[in-house]
Formats: structure tokens, C-alpha cells, sequence
């Protein structure tokens, strides 16, 4: 067989299992050494050059992969037929580093296998069987892509045309329990390192723990007394405070300590009162700024809408075309529908303020007199009350000093000292006994101003039944005034009859519009429904026209409450049928 021949060299490629590279005619190689049996001419490939590997990356999956030949020191690897499928692989087991390899030449040896498959990666073992298949281990995992690479390949030992030298290649993924144990090491080992991560951002995000509280001394007690009368160390020493009273610290020697703590305390209900008229002010300034801004806003709102207006009429309108119309009626309608909210929410606002206006007028009721009244009865009560409890507090303090100078009495012997504390026992139960009688002095004080609180708010509650009947004593004036006036602009409004052709054609119309909603409608559906047919008319017009004709139309009235809703019917046919 001639070399050079194109014919021969396709057919000997084909009983290799190879499509043939080239053309017709056209010489594939440079030259041949037929004694060889050998291509000569042709470099071969080192897979350890840098940047040069025997398996190229993969190649993206939109590109076909167009595998080459490879060349090795014991063997040579054909590619297969690029027009038959790729080889199968099974689903890749968890952390793979071992292939499997079948297919091998009978005559192929560990060192021709590591020589191929080691320019793939460092190889750890290889288990090679008798039947033409073997087992190979690599130090990582993406060393088995490049040996799955190889999959498909035709390995050819030397230059021997012998099928014991010669086989398919076929790498597989291979499930190993080794690889399956360190991978499951490696997850373990994430898992940790992640379970240790979050917790530092646990203990980093944790809220600090408060301040231990100090155990009562005097000591302590006089610095926390001096932190309670200053405003920036209120808080921290009212805290300190409660904790103490909740342990139980109070008793007889200390309670003349934690009265004073108590009313220091007590002191902050003044400041506190003011800041919180200062954020008042500050909240209504606030509503004042919100009100006029919304005021400007609904100004340049109807600007807006009075712009969309002027361009909609005939002598603007006909320019446009029929899209810029479209995009016109769009956002018109768009902007009257803000305009609309922006104005319930202004007139809510002024509702509101209405509303407290007219709370203020009707603090000016001739109960503000008696009110005022009250209010001062019930703040000297409210003084007396506090006196009362202060001087009961000091009773207290004294009764327990007495108590403790009893018991240091009785523990002493009768001696110089001992007749002292009995003189200031004398004058300290002289003095308890004095400020008892002014204690039941204030006493006396304090029912005679309940008393007259009480007296005071049973007259209030007289002149305000007196105002309730009063006020509806008017409301019944005005109820019947206003039903008078309702019978007579009925009566005035049944006198006229129809004044055009155009108000029998809308009666008409509404006549078929109400038969066909027996439950009725409000003003609002019927002017929505008419202005279909004549975009001029207005709700008022359709009202007028619906009262005055009531033997056709009649008004009633829906729902409860919030829900209460005008409605209007068509009783024409109500009075055939009774006649």
C-alpha cells in the first residue's frame, strides 16, 4: 500500500474505527517512515509544556468539541467519529476523585496507563483488573474531568495493527468509599466553620447585658440622690432606685432616706409635663406646615387639571392626534383623580379643626364658671391631699424613732443618758401629739372641700340636663322649620310641568334606566349613566328634574350609619297598579 496514497490512508483510518482528516488527493502528513510504520514530520506533543496540557480545557457548550489526536511514548489515542454521539456517563457521586477505565488493550501495562492518565493530575493508586478494565485514583477532583476527557478515545499500543494491542477507551465516574469519606469530612468541616462564624455574629449583633446594680449603703444612697436631681442621670438612677425598693431595702432606719429619693422623683413630673407641651407646639406646627403645603400642592393640582380642560376643547382638541388625545383624556383623568384625593384629605383636615373649635365654643357654656370652679376646689383637695400624706409620711419617721429609742432603752442601763432620751421622748411625743391635731385639723379641711366639690358637681350635672332639653327644644323648632320648607318647595316643584322636549326625552331615559334597577340608584350612577349621552348635564339638573316628579320618581333611603346612602326609584307603574 502506498503512503501517499489518499485512497488507502482513508481506508486503513476507517478499519481503525477514524474518520479521515484531509482532502481527496491531498496528502494528510508530511511524511512517513513505512519501515517504521510510524508518522514522521509531525512534532509530537509534551503535555507537561506549561500552558499545554494533554486534555485542553473544555470548551464552551455552544462550540462542537473537536478532539485531536495524542500522541504518548508507548501509545497513541485516536479520537472517535465526531458524528456519533458522545459517550454516557453515570451521575457524578459526591466528592469523585476515582474513574473508572474500560475498554484497555489486553496488552496494556500499569506503566502505559499511568503514563497516559498521569498528564491528567497526580495519580494516588491504580487498580488495574484482568479483564481489560482498571480503577484510577487522583489526588483532587477536577483531575477526573480531564480524564473523562479521554472518554471515546481508540488507544493503540505502538505501531501494532494487532486487537490484542488496540481498545475503545470508556472513563466513567466511579463511586469509592474513600472519596465518599472525605468528602463527607470536608462538609463536616464547613459545617463547623460556619456553625463557629455564625455564632461570632451571634455574639457580635447580642445586645449588652445591663449594668449590675449596687447593693444599699448610705453611701450609695447619698450618690443616688444627688443622680436624681440631675436630668441626664435620671434615668439610669431611677432604675437603681425601683431595683432597691423591689429587694426590700426600705425599712424603719432607711425610710426617711427613700422618702426623700421618692420625692426627688417625684420632682421630674413638672420637667417631664413641659416637654411634653413643647412636643405639642412642635406636632402642631408641624400640621400647620403639612396643611399649607398640601394647600399649595391642590392649588397646582387644579392648575393642572384646568390645563387638560383648555386643551380638550374644540378649538385645541381638533389639532391633536388621535394617540396625543388619547394620552391627553389619560392623564386627565389620571390628575382630577389626585386632585379629588388631595382634596378629601384637606377637607378632613379642616374637618377636624372644625370639630375642636367647636369643642372650644362649647367650653364657653355657662358651666364654665362652675367648672373652673371645680377645677380650683379640686386642686386645693389635691394640695391638701399631699400635705396630708407628707405630714402622715413624717408621723411615720417619728413613730419609728420613737420605736428605736424604746429599744435602746430597754437595753441600757439607767444612767445620765438614759434620762435624756426620756426628755426627748417627752418632747418628740409632745410633738407627735401636736402634729397629730393638725393633722386632724386638715382632715376636717379636706371633707369640708369634698363636701362642696360634691355640691358643685351636682349643680353641673342640673344645668346640663337644663341645656339638653334646651337644645332640643331647638332641634325640634328647626326639624319642623325645615320640613315646612321642604312640603313648600315640593308643592312649588310638582306646579311645573315639563318646560322642553329635551327634559321629556331625560325622563325617559332615566324612566328605562331606574325600570331596569329595581333596587334603585344614587345621583352620582344616574349622572355618570347620562353623561354618556350629554356630557353637559350636571347632577344638580337630574335632581331637580327626578323632585319634580314624584309620582314617577321617589327618594329613599339605604343603609345605617356611615353606610347611609340616597336612593331613587321609579314608582310609576306602583301607581297603576293601585288604581
Amino acid at each position: 500500500m502506498s503512503v501517499t496514497d489518499p485512497t488507502a490512508w482513508a481506508t486503513a483510518m476507517n478499519n481503525l474505527g477514524m474518520v479521515p482528516v484531509g482532502l481527496p488527493g491531498q496528502q494528510l502528513v508530511s511524511g512517513f517512515d513505512p519501515g517504521l510504520n510510524m508518522m514522521t514530520g509531525i512534532t509530537p506533543i509534551n503535555p507537561m509544556i506549561p500552558g499545554l496540557g494533554l486534555v485542553p480545557p473544555p470548551p464552551p457548550t455552544e462550540v462542537a468539541v473537536v478532539k485531536e489526536i495524542i500522541h504518548c511514548k508507548s501509545c497513541t489515542l485516536f479520537p472517535q467519529n465526531p458524528n456519533l454521539p458522545p459517550p454516557s456517563t453515570r451521575e457524578r457521586p459526591p466528592g469523585c476523585k476515582t474513574v473508572f477505565v474500560g475498554g484497555l488493550p489486553e496488552n496494556a501495562t500499569e506503566e502505559i496507563i499511568q503514563e497516559v492518565f498521569e498528564q491528567c493530575g497526580d495519580i494516588t493508586a491504580i487498580r488495574k483488573s484482568k479483564k481489560n478494565f482498571c480503577h484510577i485514583r487522583f489526588a483532587e477532583e477536577f483531575m477526573v474531568d480531564k480524564a473523562i476527557y479521554l472518554s471515546g478515545y481508540r488507544m493503540r499500543l505502538g505501531s501494532s495493527t494487532d486487537k490484542k494491542d488496540s481498545g475503545r477507551l470508556h472513563v466513567d465516574f466511579a463511586q469509592a468509599r474513600d472519596d465518599f469519606y472525605e468528602w463527607e469530612c470536608k462538609q463536616r468541616m464547613r459545617a463547623r466553620e460556619e456553625r463557629h462564624r455564625r455564632k461570632l455574629e451571634e455574639d457580635r449583633l447580642r445586645p449588652p447585658s445591663p449594668p449590675a446594680i449596687m447593693h444599699y449603703s448610705e453611701h450609695e444612697a447619698a450618690l443616688l440622690a444627688d443622680k436624681l436631681k440631675d436630668d441626664s442621670k435620671f434615668s439610669e438612677a431611677i432604675t437603681v432606685l425601683l431595683s432597691w425598693i423591689e429587694r426590700g431595702e426600705v425599712n424603719r432606719r432607711s425610710a426617711n432616706q427613700f422618702y426623700s429619693m421618692v420625692q426627688s422623683a417625684n420632682s421630674h413630673v413638672r420637667r417631664l409635663m413641659n416637654e411634653k407641651a413643647t412636643h405639642e407646639q412642635e406636632m402642631e406646627e408641624a400640621k400647620e406646615n403639612f396643611k399649607n403645603a398640601l394647600t399649595g400642592i391642590l392649588t397646582q393640582f387644579e392648575q393642572i387639571v384646568a390645563v387638560f380642560n383648555a386643551s380638550t376643547r374644540q378649538k385645541a382638541w381638533d389639532h391633536f392626534s388621535k394617540a396625543q388625545r388619547k394620552n391627553i383624556d389619560i392623564w386627565r383623568k389620571h390628575s382630577e383623580e389626585l386632585r379629588n384625593a388631595q382634596s378629601e384629605q384637606l377637607m378632613g383636615i379642616r374637618r377636624e379643626e372644625e370639630m375642636e373649635m367647636s369643642d372650644d365654643e362649647n367650653c364657653d357654656s355657662p358651666t364654665k364658671k362652675m367648672r373652673v370652679d371645680e377645677s380650683a376646689l379640686a386642686a386645693q383637695a389635691y394640695a391638701l391631699k399631699e400635705e396630708n400624706d407628707s405630714l402622715r409620711w413624717q408621723l411615720d419617721a417619728y413613730r419609728n424613732e420613737v420605736e428605736l429609742l424604746k429599744q435602746e432603752k430597754e437595753q441600757l442601763f439607767r444612767t445620765e443618758e438614759t434620762v435624756t432620751k426620756d426628755q426627748q421622748l417627752q418632747f418628740l411625743q409632745q410633738t407627735m401629739q401636736g402634729m397629730q391635731q393638725q393633722l386632724l385639723t386638715i382632715q376636717e379641711e379636706l371633707n369640708n372641700k369634698k363636701s362642696e366639690l360634691e355640691q358643685a358637681k351636682e349643680e353641673q350635672s342640673h344645668t346640663q340636663a337644663l341645656l339638653k332639653v334646651l337644645q332640643e327644644q331647638e332641634i325640634n323648632v328647626l326639624t319642623v322649620a325645615l320640613v315646612n320648607q321642604d312640603r313648600e318647595n315640593n308643592i312649588e316643584k310638582r306646579s311645573q310641568g315639563l318646560k322642553s322636549e329635551k327634559e321629556a326625552l331625560l325622563i325617559g331615559i332615566i324612566s328605562t334606566f331606574l325600570h331596569v334597577h329595581p333596587f334603585g340608584a344614587n345621583i352620582e350612577y344616574l349622572w355618570s349613566y347620562m353623561q354618556q349621552l350629554d356630557s353637559k348635564i350636571s347632577a344638580n339638573e337630574i335632581e331637580m328634574l327626578l323632585m319634580r316628579l314624584p309620582r314617577m320618581f321617589k327618594q329613599e333611603f339605604t343603609g345605617v350609619g356611615a353606610t347611609l346612602e340616597k336612593r331613587w326609584k321609579l314608582c310609576a307603574f306602583e301607581g297603576i297598579k293601585t288604581t
